[in-house]
């Protein structure tokens, strides 16, 4: 079973702490639609992983078996502190690069395409970054590094990473001169000028100082979080392709086999000529489809459903086929696509919705949904709640359901 399964409850239960924090000082820190399409990215980024990590683990297994300069015991705690470190300084090269490359940059610009900066924003992480991504480990793999030691220091440096997404702890002196805190991973998430491509580390900001990437947060200069060119948009597929497909078509216009291939390799936005415009903080203005808040929260409540289904998929993974894994993979993506139409007020999105819902409803009464047989009790109340969802979508006034 996937460790992220027992982290689902700390991860909501953490936002729900900080989002109360937030509010009680006043802080608006929070935005449903965004936090929901941050959610839902990650979700994705959970299903994609399933079938990424078939290939990207047997790649570094059979990169280790064949090239290893030898076999790391697994019984030496000083070793898997080394191989944390190693993994942190690979981490480092992976993400600044990430920045520095378009086509690296277009599997991780959904993690900063959040125009807010909260726990949620930890879990908007990329579907596609796997693509190449993999490569930044395969020299551990030389070095011998076992699978099962990359895969758990690999998991710790993740997760170290979930709670420095915050803005509700501020300076914390000496601790940030070596490790990853909020104040300079705030800074990561900026697009101020001071801001842009600093501050990679995952675990360690160490690595920042050594090669001349990092940035200390401005008190004068309060970070503005999210990207130049926003996605302005709620659909969490959209939210990892819209930079694939910008390339594809800049690459296609472009003339020559050079040009063509220089698009893919240059940095996002392209190999600037001149000095770039300053960034004008006082002329931002977040991404707002002014969703009713009635709607909000409906879209709420479901996605804790789809929620429960990824747990469930994450942790039927043994007793389920591929055809069945890919099913439901392709299930849950087209609920998240209807949810992220209903808070864009797309016009589609409620007659959708309503097909969602009652399909829901008669997938329900089956007697076995992937390998989940639920008490007749359970099923009963599953129907029952879609249909309700149903009825109230249906009997809304269009300007109810339909974002401004």
């Amino acid at each position: 079973m996937s460790p992220i399964v027992y982290a689902f409850p700390v991860f909501l239960v953490t936002m729900g702490v900080e989002a109360l924090i937030a509010r009680r000082r006043g802080l608006a820190i929070y935005d449903v639609p965004d936090a929901v399409t941050s959610l839902q990215t990650g979700m994705l980024s959970q299903i994609a992983g399933v079938f990424a990590r078939l290939l990207t683990f047997a790649l570094y297994v059979a990169v280790y078996d064949r090239f290893a300069a030898g076999t790391w015991p697994t019984d030496n705690i000083l070793l898997w502190g080394v191989a944390l470190l190693l993994y942190d300084f690979c981490y480092y090269w992976n993400h600044r690069l990430n920045h520095e490359v378009g086509v690296l940059w277009a599997g991780h610009v959904v993690h900063h395409n959040s125009e807010y900066y909260n726990l949620s924003t930890a879990l908007r992480q990329s579907s596609t970054s796997w693509v190449i991504g993999w490569i930044f480990t395969l020299p551990l793999a030389v070095l011998g590094v076992p699978p099962v030691m990359l895969a758990t220091v690999g998991l710790i440096d993740l997760l170290y990473q979930y709670w420095v997404h915050t803005q509700l702890v501020g300076r914390i002196g000496w601790f940030e001169k070596i490790l990853v805190s909020p104040s300079n991973h705030r800074v990561h998430h900026g697009q101020n000028d001071y801001c842009i491509d600093r501050n990679y580390g995952g675990i360690l900001i160490i690595w920042d100082r050594m090669f001349g990437t990092y940035a200390d947060e401005r008190a004068v200069e309060p970070v503005v979080f999210g990207v130049k060119k926003p996605l302005a948009s709620f659909n969490p597929v959209w939210a990892n392709l819209h930079y694939w497909a910008e390339l594809t078509g800049a690459s296609w216009r472009a003339s020559g086999w050079r040009a063509k291939l220089g698009v893919w390799l240059a940095p996002p936005g392209g190999w600037p000529d001149g000095p770039q415009p300053d960034f004008d903080a006082a002329g931002f203005r977040r991404f707002d489809r002014h969703t009713p808040t009635a709607l909000r929260w409906y879209v709420l409540g479901h996605y804790a459903v789809i929620n429960l289904m990824l747990a469930h998929f994450l942790a039927s993974l043994d007793r389920l086929g591929m055809a069945q894994q890919v099913g439901y993979a392709v299930v849950m993506t087209a609920m998240m696509l209807v949810l992220g139409g209903l808070l864009e007020g797309r016009a589609w999105a409620r007659s959708a919705e309503v097909v969602r819902l009652l399909a829901l409803a008669g997938a329900t009464l089956l007697p076995d949904w992937f390998g989940f047989a639920a008490p007749p009790g359970v099923r009963a109340a599953l129907v029952a709640a879609a249909l309700v969802s149903a009825l109230w979508l249906m009997r809304r006034p269009a300007r109810v359901v339909q974002a401004a």
